[in-house]
């Protein structure tokens, strides 16, 4: 029988009431509802005890039926509140998996994989992109404890995440001392992703020229900044632990502008000064002049110096 009412049809499985013909038409009628395919039209506890004691007033049983019905009702409330206590547990735990993969990922694309949605690989015309480390940090990671290395960049950091916040950019990644930032993906943004990392840039540099290092307090954070714009692809890579990566040339040269850069100074290639002039003239660059880029041969590249105060 239960399996016969697990399985389910059309119409569903009810036992047979043709051999109860000497019961009353009361009862039955209460048992038919009981079963009811609607939740909302199956009486309550209070509704059967109700019938039942009208069927038996004349009955001595009727206080043996009605403690039945009381323990019946008590299981039935304990049962659901034990049910809600686990769909509240199963509800939080959710809300945390998908707070955790909003932290792991755009927001679009979690929402994605929320949805159950495959994420496929995306191309981009136009994305500008971001890179920074600290100079020095391995000498001075020597210098340092574990736990005092830990501090410093968990301390840069929180300022860090706290101000791109202000931006319409994507924080890829950190690794050790390196810091990647990209704008104009997963959602595009026009010609805005060049001003989105050029202004973000400079805040960050702001923040590291008042930055204090906490076990070193006489020192200064120098930290050398290199962005690039032109194409990418971007995916999410990974199950267990997914991570939206960028692909491409665009990320190399990116990385070259970094490392080919000076402490405290945003080195910029030819082709984000490009744009940059021609979309947000308010911008102040310097031509640096040829700089041997490796795999990239030479090239003329800028320094992004600051930008008016009066222009948005």
């Amino acid at each position: 029988i239960v399996e016969n009412v697990k399985n389910g049809g059309h119409p569903a499985f009810r036992p047979s009431t043709e051999d109860e013909a000497a019961a009353e038409e009361e009862v039955m009628q209460m048992m038919k509802k009981c079963w009811a395919e609607e939740c909302m039209e199956r009486p309550d506890f209070q509704q059967l005890k109700t019938i039942i004691r009208r069927l038996n007033k004349d009955n001595e049983s009727g206080n043996i039926l009605d403690n039945l019905l009381s323990r019946m009702e008590q299981y039935a409330n304990n049962l659901e509140a034990l049910v809600q206590e686990r769909t509240a547990d199963y509800l939080e735990e959710k809300r945390r998996c998908e707070e955790l993969l909003y932290q792991l990922l755009p927001k679009s694309v979690a929402s994605q994989l929320i949805a159950g949605k495959s994420v496929v690989a995306e191309t981009y015309d136009c994305v500008t992109i971001y890179f920074s480390d600290i100079v020095g940090f391995t000498a001075l990671s020597a210098q340092s404890t574990p736990l005092q290395v830990v501090d410093l960049l968990n301390d840069l950091y929180t300022r860090f995440d706290a101000i791109i916040e202000n931006f319409d950019v994507y924080k890829v990644e950190t690794i050790g001392d390196a810091y990647m930032v990209v704008s104009g993906l997963p959602v595009r943004n026009g010609t805005l992703h060049t001003r989105e990392i050029a202004s973000m840039s400079l805040a960050l540099l702001r923040e590291v020229e008042t930055f204090t290092i906490r076990h070193r307090p006489e020192d200064k954070l120098k930290l050398r900044i290199g962005m690039h714009t032109g194409p990418c692809v971007a995916g999410v890579v990974g199950l267990k632990m997914p991570r939206y990566c960028l692909f491409g040339d665009t990320v190399n040269t990116a990385s070259r502008m970094e490392s080919n850069g000076q402490p405290l100074k945003i080195h910029v290639s030819p082709t984000t000064q490009k744009m940059l002039a021609e979309h947000y003239p308010s911008f102040i660059l310097e031509l640096r002049g040829e700089v041997d880029m490796k795999g990239k041969g030479r090239m003329n590249t800028y320094w992004l110096l600051g930008k008016h105060e009066t222009d948005c």
